[in-house]
């Protein structure tokens, strides 16, 4: 069934928010598709952003799982919202390790409050991708607070 956000402006609002997010501009990941309640990342592989073995971090990727899962819910917020997360559950299926890490994250539900969301990570690498990483997440609708906004 296809997802109506309240906010017509969702994309823009949305791709404003993830630009202030100083995190994301520090490990380098991209916005690379936002729908109704999917949205999409990439992450450039960078040798700075690994662990001991040479695969991106799993904190890394909980990062960039997180903040999809929370983008995704977050286009489907009224305009005055913000987002925060308060639950995830990440299951690491094999070593991270490509030219770039593509994530795609979809809402399963959007509730008044609270939504909730999965997201799915593969390290793409001469065109083939490998599923790596995936999350499922509770996203909480914020309103009211001046400090939790877009």
């Amino acid at each position: 069934m296809p997802l109506t956000p309240p906010d017509p402006d969702f994309e823009s609002r949305t791709r404003a928010s993830f630009a202030k997010q100083a995190a994301m501009a520090t490990i380098g990941a991209r916005l690379a598709r936002v729908a109704p309640g999917e949205v999409h990342i990439d992450l450039p592989f960078r040798e700075d952003l690994t662990q001991q073995h040479g695969f991106i971090h799993a904190g890394i990727l909980a990062t960039v799982l997180d903040s999809a899962c929370g983008y995704a819910a977050f286009t489907l917020m009224p305009a005055d919202a913000g987002v925060l997360s308060i639950e995830f559950k990440v299951n690491l299926l094999a070593p991270a390790h490509g030219d770039v890490i593509r994530v795609r994250s979809r809402v399963v539900r959007a509730g008044r409050t609270i939504s909730v969301c999965t997201a799915d990570a593969f390290a793409a690498r001469d065109g083939q991708e490998r599923h790596v990483t995936t999350m499922t997440a509770t996203m909480m609708t914020v309103t009211g607070r001046d400090n939790v906004t877009g």
